[in-house]
């Protein structure tokens, strides 16, 4: 015991690490939850930043509904769960080719119908697809204030 007193530097640097353990622990259980919709904007704002324009069609439009997220429980009990809206999810599935890799993907496209004309969209529909140039399989058809649907 002595001599692990007689060493300070050395319990000073356990000392710290173990604080910063805990701290680590406690921001992973107790930090802000992110809201989805909130991430999709932002993501969707970068790409239109960003992205390249690609050539690519419409697969498909679908109709998803809502369903109620499971009931999660949290360390201390019941989490406090977001209000969902029972409406549907407007979902648009389209393709795109870059550099001879064709990729299928879909966006929701909820809240973004100001920028769609929905009754106009058909499958098979000529596109411009927006992509991040370092990771292409990340893409958009639709942004707040872009639109690739013809």
């Amino acid at each position: 015991m002595k001599s692990l007193i007689a060493d300070w530097k050395m319990v000073a640097a356990v000392a710290g690490a173990a604080l910063a353990g805990i701290a680590m622990i406690a921001y992973a259980f107790f930090r802000p939850a992110v809201d989805p919709e909130e991430a999709e904007r932002k993501r969707r704002l970068h790409l239109n930043q960003i992205g390249r324009i690609a050539e690519g069609q419409v697969v498909e439009l679908a109709e998803h509904d809502v369903e109620p997220p499971p009931a999660s429980r949290g360390i201390f009990g019941s989490k406090p769960q977001p209000l969902v809206t029972n409406r549907s999810r407007q979902l648009v599935s389209y393709s795109y080719a870059i550099s001879g890799v064709t990729y299928h993907t879909a966006q929701d496209i909820t809240g973004l119908e100001s920028q769609v004309r929905l009754e106009r969209l058909v499958a098979g529909q000529p596109a411009s697809i927006k992509y991040d140039p370092s990771n292409p399989v990340d893409s958009i058809l639709v942004a707040d204030d872009w639109s690739g649907l013809r």
